[in-house]
């Protein structure tokens, strides 16, 4: 039995697309089981090739048949473009998508820009891609799913529901016909697919989208997304017992970053923060936008370890740490006199905590070239500060780091036993 499943552990972006294309390669099936187009994951290639995914799930370009589960909201133009993707690069395999999934229609993201808008000062730094209100609609039960473009007659009857609720009148059917083609090749009931494939000793590995702390119930309400990005959502979303999960894989940065509006008790917003930024690439794969950047955030990240109960992580971009004389680590939370080692994300503690932060030593800047030997020579190649690094990290979480990425191709990593 054989179901891995990959979470992020802070604010997303935490590099779970790279994980997945790795723990993917001699996977049978890869499944997104939440979000929409507004996460993106991006994969490097050994030969330097880019691939950037907002609607499959980034372990598709290993090779594994890609699946879209049932908690997923479909962008069927992002979908579209993705497929071609894979078939441009010649791995492409068959698409599996939940007849249940729901579509994000125009109407969606003209709701979602309106809403953003309304808020003013309130907003939450949404994509704009429509999530929200898709996850909306489908609450309503007044949602597209994906079996209902299948059905003429089902087609009609929604599309009227629609337009009555959001007076809608633009060509909505010619646009959902005109991208049929690619869901009649692909509408199945996945959920006893999966089971059928583990139950037969195959692998599937699990895609999460986004983070723990934006979780609609867990994370930093109301600044989070639309779905549950937590462990509780491969089973909701996949019909897939737990009972079936070999593995879960927590991913998290070396360091802490979040897109948008919302609480951050860690946040630089100096010469150090730039750098990391910088350094790091930290703009959104999906928006463009900068990432907020700051020190590493241990409260939170026990609360994260705890909820999803990971049996390890894998630690990325701790590259973008190397040239820093002293590297700054939150390892607890001061409120109100009161000291929290760990952290429910509630916007209401979060906003009163000062983070009592550790100083650990840094280690030399090393070259792209200089990360690749250490991959290839294994983790006693690692700065001797680094090594360190990775182990207090361990120490504060209570579980161990198996993996540890040093840049951004899929080959740049190095494995722990």
């Amino acid at each position: 039995m054989s179901g891995i499943v990959v979470l992020g552990l802070q604010w997303g972006d935490e590099g779970k697309g790279k994980v997945s294309y790795i723990l993917s390669r001699d996977a049978d099936y890869v499944v997104r089981f939440q979000g929409g187009a507004n996460a993106g994951h991006t994969v490097v290639l050994d030969d330097g090739r880019e691939l950037r995914f907002n609607m499959l799930p980034a372990g598709s370009a290993a090779g594994a048949v890609p699946c879209i589960a049932s908690g997923t909201v479909v962008d069927l133009d992002e979908l579209e473009e993705e497929v071609n993707l894979l078939r441009s690069i010649g791995v492409y395999r068959n698409l599996l998508i939940s007849k249940c999934a729901n579509i994000v229609l125009p109407i969606h993201k003209s709701l979602d820009r309106a809403l953003e808008e309304a808020r003013g000062k309130r907003s939450v730094g949404t994509t704009g891609r429509g999530i929200g209100p898709a996850y909306s609609d489908k609450a309503l039960r007044i949602g597209l799913r994906v079996e209902d473009v299948l059905d003429p007659e089902a087609l009609s009857s929604r599309l009227e529901v629609l337009r009555s609720i959001h007076k809608v009148y633009g060509d909505v059917e010619g646009y959902i016909l005109q991208k049929s083609s690619i869901l009649r090749e692909s509408v199945c009931d996945l959920e006893l697919i999966l089971n059928d494939v583990i139950d037969g000793g195959g692998k599937i590995v699990f895609e999460g989208a986004q983070g723990t702390l934006l979780d609609i119930d867990h994370g930093t309400y109301p600044y989070v997304t639309s779905s549950n990005t937590t462990i509780g959502a491969v089973s909701t979303s996949c019909g897939v017992s737990l009972r079936k999960i070999s593995e879960i894989v927590g991913v998290m940065k070396a360091y802490t970053t979040r897109v948008g509006e919302g609480v951050f008790p860690t946040e630089l917003k100096d010469q150090i923060g730039e750098r990391l930024r910088e350094v790091g690439g930290e703009y959104g794969t999906t928006t463009g936008r900068p990432r907020r950047v700051g020190w590493l955030d241990i409260p939170l990240l026990r609360y994260a370890v705890k909820i999803n109960d990971v049996d390890w992580i894998a630690l990325t971009k701790i590259d973008v740490l190397s040239g820093l004389d002293k590297i700054k680590i939150c390892v607890e939370y001061e409120v109100e006199g009161s000291r929290i080692v760990l952290a429910p994300p509630r916007v209401s503690l979060l906003e009163k905590a000062k983070p009592v932060l550790i100083e650990v030593d840094g280690w030399t800047k090393l070259s792209r070239d200089e990360w690749r030997k250490i991959s290839e020579k294994g983790v006693d190649a690692l700065p001797e500060n680094a090594i360190r690094y990775i182990e207090i990290v361990e120490e504060l979480l209570g579980k161990p780091i198996k993996l540890i990425s040093c840049g951004a191709e899929a080959g740049l990593v190095v494995w722990r036993t």
